[in-house]
């Protein structure tokens, strides 16, 4: 899909992985260290992780497109870049969605865990949420700095130009 109601898609799926992807990372975080939090978030978490990882390469061919019809400019050259590595995280975050489960499915059938086990779970969980989380926002950056890069720099306009004005 190239555009969506005359929009490029791109724009749209972004803004969905830009907060699956955070929202993910957090309920995964909740669920690997806090066990109540895991009875009540581990399913919607995988879910979750599931659905980053479809969308994430739908957004980066949608943004493939997008990227043949606008300017190229070395932050967009970046974007694209860490664009493209972003599934990576995507596939870490349903791993350790997965492993989270395990713990989950694991602890509900009585089957004790050792501490030293859920531990390296939960370590696991935190480090590839900070990874992505951050992944997310760097990515979103340069996309924004190859989009609006200049633009406050220029003088407000004060008066609408004959642009502006729609045609009747």
């Amino acid at each position: 899909m190239s555009t969506f109601n005359g929009l490029p898609a791109h724009i749209l799926f972004v803004h969905f992985v830009v907060v699956l992807a955070p929202l993910t990372a957090v309920l995964l975080t909740m669920s690997a260290v806090w066990p109540a939090a895991r009875r009540r978030l581990v399913w919607l978490s995988l879910a979750l992780a599931v659905i980053v990882v479809i969308l994430t390469p739908i957004t980066t061919d949608a943004g493939e497109w997008l990227e043949k019809r606008v300017g190229r400019n070395p932050d967009l050259r970046t974007h694209t870049h860490l664009g493209d590595t972003f599934i990576y995280f995507a596939l870490g975050l349903l791993i350790v969605a997965a492993l989270v489960g395990v713990v989950h499915v694991r602890e509900s059938r009585g089957r004790a865990l050792s501490r030293m086990l859920v531990g390296i779970v939960a370590a696991l969980t935190l480090a590839t949420s900070v990874a992505a989380t951050v992944q997310v926002y760097r990515i979103g950056e340069t996309g924004a700095q190859s989009t609006w890069h200049g633009v406050s720099a220029q003088p407000a306009r004060t008066h609408p130009t004959t642009s502006d004005v729609p045609a009747k």
